[in-house]
């Protein structure tokens, strides 16, 4: 762990899932905050409980140079515009900002939010804006640890009203038995607030699992114990992704993206052990209580309703 200092660790991304966790558990550990957001508003919960607050444009180098300079290290991510099509340049724009911002500011060192699938060149849609985000922070030369996390818990959370409703679980990934790597954004956050209290040199890839892997039956296990009734698991077939995900609101680029990167899901291209320099380590959170409590905020939607 590195010794105390009065310096804070920075936070891009609390409003996020991820960032704000990372900056919860850094306060609960008694360190020093700084939260990155947009506007005053967002910071106001943070400063309540000690934070300092950074306002800053992810695409803005003189505002993230600012909220990046005087700390420990940070945790840094790169937020993603589905209903773009310029999505990919505009993750790009971040990357290369916040590359040359923490240089600037002599940041010491970064946790950086990534994906597994990030060591692949090509085949991976969406993740390639992880693999952008990579580079463009290994060229700055700053210590960097890259948090490989692997697929959201949270991603089912939209998939819970169509199972109450429906009893069955759609899902993108097939085999519906075949388990993967999953794990929830509170244990990324947790994580990258415990990476950055070690000490390293150099850039090491770290990629974060679950306590064990879970397949959509088990998900669809889940929702039917907490609701008392059988739910099944449906696949949709690649010929109806682009309708399935209509409400998404996804532009053109965003879902060739999604698509690429669920082939490469299904097909174990893009795998959580492809890269053999990496450190696994894992979150505790377990399935059920990331996804059942989607179960009572749909019921909620619907008595309102």
């Amino acid at each position: 762990m590195t010794a105390s200092s009065p310096l804070p660790f920075a936070v891009v991304g609390a409003t996020g899932r991820t960032g704000a966790a990372a900056a919860d558990a850094l306060l609960r550990s008694g360190r020093a905050v700084r939260v990155v957001v947009r506007t005053p508003d967002q910071g106001r919960a943070w400063a309540g409980r000690g934070a300092e607050i950074a306002l800053a444009d992810l695409f803005d180098l003189n505002s993230m140079t600012r909220a990046l300079s005087r700390v420990q290290g940070a945790y840094v991510v790169c937020p993603q515009s589905y209903s773009r099509e310029d999505l990919f340049e505009r993750a790009d724009a971040i990357a290369c900002t916040t590359a040359r911002a923490a240089l600037a500011a002599g940041v010491p060192k970064l946790v950086a939010l990534s994906s597994v699938g990030a060591d692949r060149e090509s085949g991976t849609g969406w993740i390639g804006m992880n693999r952008m985000f990579e580079q463009r922070l290994a060229e700055a030369g700053i210590p960097a640890t890259f948090l490989r996390a692997a697929y959201f818990m949270e991603n089912w959370l939209p998939m819970v009203g169509h199972a109450m409703r429906n009893s069955m679980l759609p899902t993108f990934l097939a085999p519906p038995r075949r388990r993967l790597p999953m794990v929830a954004t509170a244990d990324v956050g947790i994580a990258a607030a415990g990476l950055l209290q070690e000490a390293w040199t150099g850039n090491r890839i770290v990629t974060l699992s679950g306590p064990e892997d879970y397949a959509p039956a088990d998900v669809a296990a889940v929702l039917s114990a907490r609701l008392g009734k059988p739910v099944g698991v449906t696949v949709v077939p690649e010929a109806a992704w682009p309708e399935a995900l209509s409400d998404a609101q996804f532009s053109r680029a965003a879902l060739a993206g999604f698509i690429e990167m669920t082939r490469g899901l299904n097909g174990r291209h893009i795998d959580i052990r492809s890269d053999p320099g990496a450190i696994e380590r894992a979150g505790t959170t377990p399935l059920e209580p990331v996804v059942a409590p989607g179960l009572s905020a749909r019921a909620q939607q619907a008595g309102r309703a």
